[in-house]
This record gives C-alpha cells, sequence and structure tokens, in this order.
C-alpha cells in the first residue's frame, strides 16, 4: 500500500510540475500569458476545446494504468515493474505522448500564436527523438522478448483500428 501511495503522488507530481504540465501549461503560459484572440469562430473553440479534451484523456488513463497495472511511475527514474500492453496501448505504443500532442494541437488552434505552432513542432520532434533514442532502448533492456513482441506488433505513433491481444 505504500508502494502504491508513493507512486501515486511521484506521477501526480511529475504530472503536474514535471512532464505534461511543463509542456501543456508552464510553457504554454510564458509564451502565450493564455490570451485567446477574440476573432476567433465558435468552431474553433469548440474544436481546440475538443482537442484539449481529447488529449487530456490518454494521459488520464495512462498515469492511471502505469500505476495500477505498471506497479510504477511515469518518471523514467522509478520505471513500472510490468510493461503496461493494456488499455490504449493495445492501440498505440505511445498513447500518452499522442495525448500531450493532441491537447496542445488544441492549445494551439486556441490561442493562434505562430510561436505555438513552432512550439508544437519542437515539442513533436523531441518526444520523437526521446522515444526512438532512449524509451525504445531502455524498455527492449528491461523487459526483452515481451518488448520485442509488443513493438512489432502497436505502433509507435498512428493508432492501430483494432487493438493487439498480447
Amino acid at each position: 500500500m505504500a508502494t502504491l501511495k508513493r507512486s501515486i503522488t511521484v506521477s501526480i507530481l511529475f504530472t503536474v510540475f514535471g512532464g505534461p504540465g511543463l509542456v501543456l501549461v508552464i510553457v504554454p503560459w510564458l509564451l502565450t500569458r493564455f490570451h485567446v484572440p477574440s476573432g476567433e469562430t465558435t468552431w474553433e473553440k469548440v474544436l481546440a476545446v475538443a482537442l484539449i479534451a481529447a488529449g487530456t484523456i490518454p494521459l488520464m488513463e495512462s498515469i492511471w494504468r502505469f500505476v495500477q497495472v505498471g506497479r510504477g511511475t511515469l518518471m523514467p527514474a522509478i520505471p513500472t515493474e510490468h510493461l503496461v500492453v493494456s488499455g490504449l496501448y493495445r492501440f498505440v505504443r505511445n498513447p500518452m505522448y499522442v495525448g500531450v500532442l493532441t491537447a496542445l494541437a488544441g492549445e494551439t488552434l486556441l490561442l493562434e500564436q505562430r510561436c505555438m505552432v513552432i512550439y508544437w513542432l519542437v515539442v513533436a520532434a523531441i518526444m520523437h527523438l526521446f522515444v526512438v533514442f532512449y524509451e525504445e532502448g531502455t524498455l527492449a533492456r528491461r523487459y526483452g522478448e515481451e518488448f520485442s513482441e509488443f513493438k512489432k506488433m502497436v505502433p509507435r505513433w498512428l493508432p492501430r483500428l483494432t487493438p493487439w491481444r498480447g
């Protein structure tokens, strides 16, 4: 129980003050002060809010799954004990990153500032490089054949149409 509480606490703190909180709240606020231009149409605002909401779903689902199923945290320094291959991970290997990029796309649409487009591109590139050059190698070393099978069957960024049943 103490380990579960620690995993929940670390994951929440990392989400708020680390990765997702930094990418989705702190940097966009520093870049734009969250100023929403008045010329935006209602459909643009609705679409932007829908993207933000849709992006938070895989993020929250991944946090829960990492703690409950993986018995670990989102932080690379305190990884999961088990490879997480259930839930949204049956469709795409990186639903948390896909969710963050989706929410950030919504913010970019809502805030209508060129710096946010550039920021989205930079974040997407950094995430891709992190996944390819650090995370996948680390997961391969930690989980061996289990990760190799998962990697073969589940795409990195664009979700499968049907869930993988590994």
